[in-house]
């Protein structure tokens, strides 16, 4: 089982001082308020391939390479940023391992940053980086009539994949009029869910679910599957992928197929 910590965190990336500077005049676009995709590299490639994922939210910067998830605060003046992350704890294996290393050495070398409509450059004297805004490289889906795979289940303390999970593929999907089927990993089940609140909000309504025994480590995934499809749940969708989740903290975290 593998255990993804919401919120355990250590430094990962130390500022540095750079030789040089660029200024951006007062009144040009920033990337607060969006998500960047990498689509080219000049210079050291990720390893593991990346791709690079960058989120700019309010004077903080979230970033993925491949490996663990880093965030922090980050000040884009004078067209640098310049940031401290801290990362998340994962053991990767190669080449997936060497991600972190890239992405600290970037950010330790206060990338000069420029933005020309979607697209977002960030520049080394080691490599040059090319970011595209990931609405444009991977579109939400729709919410209805995509069939989900439940990747990952959410508890108060942590988010989960477990053996079990990834072999009993989960799945669910939501019709346009409601109409709710899918798959526990063990079970059948259909049922309805009410789309007529706020957007980001649905409703379930107690599901059918059918009666075969689940054996090796199954009737936990089907529980975990359940309890997060029970009541008003809140959506939220970036590109492929969605998250549900309850009031109480439960739920999913699915991809579309």
């Amino acid at each position: 089982m593998r255990l993804i910590p919401a919120v355990p965190l250590v430094a990962a990336a130390v500022l540095a001082v750079s030789g040089c500077s660029a200024t951006t005049p007062a009144g040009d676009p920033t990337p607060d308020g969006r998500t960047f995709v990498s689509v080219h590299v000049e210079g050291e490639q990720i390893p593991g391939g990346g791709p690079l994922v960058l989120g700019f939210d309010r004077g903080r910067l979230s970033a993925y390479a491949g490996c663990n998830h880093g965030a922090g605060a980050a000040d884009l003046a004078d067209g640098v940023i310049a940031t401290r992350l801290a990362t998340t704890l994962m053991a990767c294996p190669p080449p997936l391992d060497g991600a972190d290393r890239w992405m600290t050495a970037l950010f330790d070398a206060r990338p000069h940053w420029t933005l020309d409509g979607d697209t977002l450059t960030l520049t080394t004297d080691a490599a040059t980086v090319t970011l595209r805004d990931k609405k444009v490289v991977d579109p939400d889906r729709s919410l209805t009539d995509t069939e989900w795979l439940v990747r990952s289940t959410i508890s108060t303390q942590a988010v989960t994949t477990s053996r079990a999970l990834e072999q009993a593929r989960p799945t669910l999907t939501i019709a346009a009029d409601g109409g709710v089927t899918g798959w526990t990993g063990c079970n059948r089940f259909t049922g309805h869910a009410d789309l007529s609140g706020r957007p980001d909000h649905i409703e379930f309504d107690p599901l059918t679910v059918t009666e075969m025994a689940c054996r090796d480590g199954l009737d936990e995934v089907e529980q975990a599957v359940l309890r997060a499809l029970d009541g008003r749940v809140q959506t939220t969708i970036d590109g492929d992928e969605l998250r549900l989740q309850r009031d109480d903290g439960y739920g999913l975290l699915l991809r579309a197929q």
